[in-house]
């Protein structure tokens, strides 16, 4: 298994927006943790520009199918988004443990 990180750039006026696309985005990303593929998502604040969510699985399938059918990234509350491999190295739930 691999870790892979889906990195949202939220657009201006994305916490004014949301509330309209809240339900659905959390029932999508609730559905993805319960299937295995989510393990963490959230907002990145001060300043609340950046959402980041960690998938693991073999390939970054599941982190851009999530990203398509998201309604933030549907609704244009994401202006730009992107997924990009983490080779995590240490810690419990690395996929790559390393100790020297």
């Amino acid at each position: 298994m691999a870790h892979f990180l889906l990195i949202y750039r939220l657009a201006p006026g994305y916490l004014e927006r949301r509330a309209a696309f809240r339900a659905e985005h959390l029932r999508l990303a609730w559905e993805a943790a319960e299937r295995g593929e989510l393990l963490l998502g959230g907002a990145v604040e001060d300043p609340l520009d950046r959402a980041l969510l960690l998938f693991t699985g073999e390939t970054e399938a599941a982190a851009r199918a999530f990203a398509g059918a998201d309604p933030y990234v549907v609704n244009g509350l994401v202006e730009k988004w992107e997924v990009r491999r983490w080779t995590t190295v240490v810690g419990e739930a690395a996929a790559a443990p390393v100790r020297e």
